[in-house]
């Protein structure tokens, strides 16, 4: 009879060893888990603050430049103001720039330079923003061509708007190239980086940008560009 009962209670007592180490493990993979998704909470919520930043970055770059626009009708060919809408959009126009504008350190006392923003293809074939620039009368060369500034990644969107002062109204393409718009409305959005979350793009950023500068009729121009 004792030994019978050894035998139960030691019985009783694996089963309870097993059972232990079965809520164990539920615990630890619930915490595994709840520590899981916040890191990766975490890891969204940077990734989303770091993308607004780039976004603000970005407008503040196209706003420099576009309010330190200049335009000489009698020279249209080097102060051209060339926008265009769509997959490749891009805005294009020759400005006075400061010092603090990127890579000025580069051009030295070429102040004025054509800007070109526009959208191209990055490596990971997905939409971005970049930035190229060159002195007037001087080709880009090989290092702009090639390696341009990049503003923003993964851009879902990049849309231009032009004042049109005669109609009241805006307008989506601007084809008065040796004229300036009052003012420019940019709208910028980007994607998630993560394939997960492609379907869920960030907030659409708009900006309204009031040109200062206006076209130089040729009669009050000087000679030359």
């Amino acid at each position: 009879m004792k030994l019978s009962i050894g035998r139960t209670a030691r019985a009783f007592t694996l089963i309870e060893v097993m059972v232990a180490l079965f809520l164990l493990g539920m615990v630890v993979a619930a915490v595994y888990s709840s520590w899981t998704a916040v890191v990766r909470g975490a890891r969204i919520g940077l990734e989303a603050a770091a993308e607004v930043q780039r976004s603000r970055i970005a407008m503040r770059t196209i706003e420099d430049a576009l309010t330190s626009t200049r335009m000489f009708v009698a020279d249209g060919e080097y102060y051209a103001f060339e926008a265009e809408n769509g997959s490749k959009a891009f805005l294009s126009f020759a400005a006075k720039l400061s010092e603090s504008f990127p890579r000025s350190g580069k051009f030295g006392d070429f102040a004025v330079r054509r800007v070109t923003f526009g959208l191209e293809t990055g490596p990971d074939s997905q939409s971005q923003l970049v930035l190229r620039q060159f002195p007037l009368l001087m080709e880009p060369d090989i290092d702009e061509r090639e390696h341009p500034v990049v503003l923003a990644k993964h851009v879902k969107k990049f849309e231009l708007g032009f004042w049109d002062a005669r109609a009241g109204e805006w307008i989506d393409e601007w084809t008065q190239t040796n004229q300036l718009p009052p003012m420019v409305q940019i709208t910028l959005q980007l994607g998630a980086k993560d394939n997960d979350f492609q379907s869920k793009p960030r907030d659409e950023v708009t900006r309204v940008i009031a040109i200062p500068a206006i076209a130089v009729p040729a009669k009050w121009q000087m000679p030359g560009p």
